[in-house]
């Protein structure tokens, strides 16, 4: 893991989410009392079946058992702990993976109940102090023999032991991806995102991981999910190498209303790129996990929203029904646009979400906090379906969740590959223009463009929630990445209350587009000095 941090963001029910789960099984309806350990018969449906008994009790937040004694310890001490060569978990066996479990410390006080499944049936994991290395030899002596875990990563043993997954904190999970570069997160849900008042953060507070055979492409995990709003099982099944690819079911039983729910969350930092940097910041010229958000409508638009960093906490809508795909994309591998070896922010992986089945009416919504640090992440993107989350509402939702450096769409559309900003107009009229008019620049390569030139046929679609475009034109350019830069100006007054203005811009022929739809939110404010 790397050194950054995280930020958290201060009647019968109908079934919904997937339409392929026609209705509610069997086991479902069972009363579960199980604790699916101890040697017990585990699977899926004993799963969902716990977390929706639990969903009908009061919730009852874990606390620490040993809080005063991690405390003690400090950080410099659990920066100094390690895991014991040759003590991972099936480490040294002809399984494909091996398990490498992460130590409680100052910011995770309270363990995860840790599973094993092999043939059907569930033990627990016993914690063991001889799995750690410890600065000070001395300590182990020190350390209960029931502390627990914080969480675990996965190791692939096949190829060449990297660790590929990551299960720590609350339902934060995160994959270096192809290129073995920690960045972004996702998470199991998110409840109220966005909203005015404190963000939620339930917990996965167990997990089942089964045993795989020797030759096993995949490993498979289940989850328990437990919060104040809800309860929820996951099953994810996880393979590497080249992409990680997680097939995720989930099934979700709420205990109260939630105003914003959110399925399949990302979580991304964006500080600044060269759409927004200016000089006196950092020395680097961009600092970012993604730079968009990129979405696959069910009516099959691409678009392509240019992350921000705005000077207030903003989200942004968009309506679909039963989306094709979205993610946060990290789309510029160079790193000359970077500068820094030390944190590779040219290998961080994207992610991309698939829905199996129809999600049915909703939107991807992208909310965007300002940060003036690269250790907060200030970028979340999930789906908000359209029906209520009201109290005693259970959801389903299946998808494939993909680590990757590759773009997730097919290349019949030329995509955006930067946005830029400047004063609009040119040398001759600045000083005629308002300091908050503003020129966009955006860079469009692949597809159909090629390394075609724009003709009299190629229109400019570009619009404005708030005052207007002025000056549209498109330009070849580039003679080893060859591509189209459109220019566009926005005109206009200070919006009132401090909105965002909503641009959108695209290249067609006729009606047929030649690029994806790039959007951003600008928000009106003359340029530093």
């Amino acid at each position: 893991m790397d050194r950054r941090r995280r930020r958290l963001l201060q009647s019968a029910t109908a079934w919904v989410g997937v339409s392929s789960i026609a209705g509610l099984p069997a086991a479902w309806a069972a009363a579960s009392n199980t604790p699916l350990t101890g040697g017990a018969s585990f699977s899926f449906d004993r799963l969902i079946a716990h977390a929706r008994n639990l969903a009908t009790l009061p919730y009852v937040p874990a606390q620490p058992h040993y809080g005063k004694l991690l405390s003690q310890l400090g950080y410099k001490t659990f920066m100094g702990i390690e895991t014991r060569k040759g003590h991972q978990l099936w480490e040294n066996s002809d399984l494909p993976f091996s398990v490498e479990f992460f130590h409680l410390d100052n910011g995770i006080r309270v363990p995860v109940d840790i599973n094993i499944v092999t043939g059907g049936r569930a033990r627990h994991l016993d914690y063991d102090p001889r799995m750690f290395v410890y600065p000070d030899p001395g300590m182990a002596q020190h350390i209960p023999h029931d502390l627990g875990y914080a969480g675990f990563r996965l190791h692939d043993a096949r190829t060449d032991h990297r660790e590929w997954l990551a299960f720590k904190g609350a339902s934060y999970f995160r994959s270096p991806g192809t290129e073995n570069q920690y960045g972004m997160s996702a998470r199991g849900v998110a409840v109220n995102s966005g909203e005015s008042g404190p963000e939620s953060f339930p917990d996965f507070t167990r997990f089942w991981i089964e045993r795989p055979a020797p030759g096993d492409s995949e490993i498979t995990i289940w989850a328990l999910l437990e919060g104040e709003h809800l309860t929820g099982a996951y099953e994810m099944r996880c393979r590497r190498p080249g992409d990680v690819i997680m097939n995720i079911r989930s099934r979700l039983f709420q205990r109260k209303a939630i105003d914003r729910l959110g399925i399949a969350p990302l979580t991304s930092m964006f500080w600044f790129s060269e759409t927004n940097a200016r000089r006196g910041a950092d020395w680097r010229p961009e600092v970012h996990d993604s730079d968009g958000l990129a979405i696959a409508t069910g009516k099959g638009e691409r678009i392509w929203r240019a992350l921000n960093n705005p000077p207030r906490p903003d989200i942004s809508l968009f309506a679909d029904e039963n989306p094709r795909g979205f993610g946060l994309l990290q789309r510029d591998r160079n790193f000359d646009h970077y500068q820094d070896s030390g944190v590779s922010f040219e290998h961080r992986p994207s992610t991309w979400i698939e829905p199996a089945g129809n999600w049915g009416a909703g939107h991807v919504a992208l909310f965007e906090l300002p940060t003036n640090d690269e250790i907060y992440d200030n970028i979340n993107a999930f789906w908000v379906p359209d029906k209520p989350a009201t109290a005693d509402a259970r959801w389903a939702f299946d998808y494939k969740l993909s680590w990757t450096d590759q773009a997730p769409f097919p290349g019949d559309l030329a995509h955006v590959s930067a946005t830029r900003t400047g004063r609009a107009g040119d040398p001759k009229t600045y000083k005629d223009r308002s300091p908050i008019d503003r020129k966009f620049v955006i860079d469009f390569q692949g597809g159909p463009i090629g390394t075609n030139q724009p003709d009299k046929d190629v229109h400019i679609d570009a619009s404005a929630s708030l005052g207007r475009i002025d000056n549209p034109y498109v330009i070849a350019i580039g003679s080893e990445e060859p591509g189209w830069r459109v220019f566009i100006d926005w005109l206009g007054d200070e919006p009132p209350d401090q909105q965002a203005v909503v641009l959108r811009c695209r290249l067609v022929r006729g009606d047929t587009p030649l690029t994806e739809t790039w959007v951003y939110s600008y928000y009106p404010r003359p340029l530093p000095a």
